[in-house]
């Protein structure tokens, strides 16, 4: 799930420190080993037993405990633009979450409705690459929400390659083609939806992408990639000046204090000297890596 700057990724973070991984802790999108999607900026906010469909839609409608963090909420508002990418083993309606239980597309449909409702999204990019994977954005019933998926119903989300030293295949095909689009759009791109809907045809991905664009307002031809992509943020500007004050202690007494004190008590105080605050040095993590 990612809102702007917020991302909030939930996986089972089980392949990192596999014993059978020969590069530990990292995992990379294909067998060239050229990007590690599991580097030094990579925060897992919910992983193993933590995910969970119930954690799942508590984060999407905001129905947490007061005691869970900032970094595992959703902090989104009426004017965000959100993106939800799931990827698992599924079928005609469901998605599959650890191997033990699964999120239906009624139950999905549902959490973006109470999302609606509750005003914590503007626009909703839905992309979720599973066989069948069509069936899941069907139910789909709230408005101003662009649904893509890698196959129809009926039809398989084939892999696109194997890594040999592991034996076992390491990406999608719509995954894959989708990721190198989206590795070739910088903040200042000016790709639209509409070319992003079309990074996997046929040929290349063997099944059949679905789009849903009924419940979104806009014309895909004519929404930046980067309005759902590349962390850019829009800013609204006021008319208005706000002026902030000095709150910390000059030692000069002003008109409202002079109002409310007498002789003695608006004496000059003595200036209070503040330690010069500075920032720590980085712990040299990429350095210990290396070493290794």
């Amino acid at each position: 799930i990612a809102y702007f700057s917020q991302i909030i990724l939930m996986i089972a973070d089980d392949m990192a420190c596999n014993p059978r991984n020969p590069r530990p802790a990292m995992v990379f999108n294909n067998a060239n080993e050229q990007i590690n999607v599991y580097g030094h900026d990579v925060e897992v906010d919910y992983r193993g037993y933590e995910v969970t469909v119930e954690n799942f839609i508590r984060v999407m409608t905001g129905r947490l405990p007061p005691s869970t963090p900032r970094s595992k909420r959703l902090l989104s508002d009426d004017r965000s633009n959100i993106l939800v990418y799931m990827t698992g083993h599924g079928g005609d309606g469901f998605l599959k979450f650890q191997d033990a239980e699964e999120i239906s597309s009624i139950e999905l449909a549902d959490a973006f409705e109470q999302m609606w409702q509750k005003q914590r999204y503007h626009e909703v990019l839905f992309i979720i690459d599973t066989c069948q994977a069509e069936s899941m954005y069907q139910k789909l019933y709230s408005p101003n929400i662009l649904g893509v998926a890698s196959s129809r119903v009926g039809e398989d989300s084939l892999s696109h390659h194997v890594d040999s030293a592991i034996g076992v295949y390491v990406i999608d095909r719509y995954t894959y083609y989708a990721l190198e689009f989206l590795e070739k759009v910088t903040p200042e791109s000016k790709k639209t939806l509409s070319q992003f809907l079309k990074v996997c045809p046929k040929s290349a991905c063997v099944s059949t992408v679905g789009v849903r664009t009924d419940l979104f307002q806009r014309d895909p031809k004519k929404v930046l990639v980067t309005d759902f992509f590349g962390s850019v943020r829009n800013v609204e500007l006021s008319p208005y000046t706000v002026t902030l004050n000095d709150t910390g202690d000059t030692g000069d007494s002003t008109a409202s204090d002079r109002e409310t004190c007498s002789a003695d008590s608006c004496a000059p105080k003595k200036k209070i000297q503040r330690k010069k605050m500075s920032y720590v040095d980085q712990f040299p993590v990429e350095q210990f890596l290396k070493r290794r």
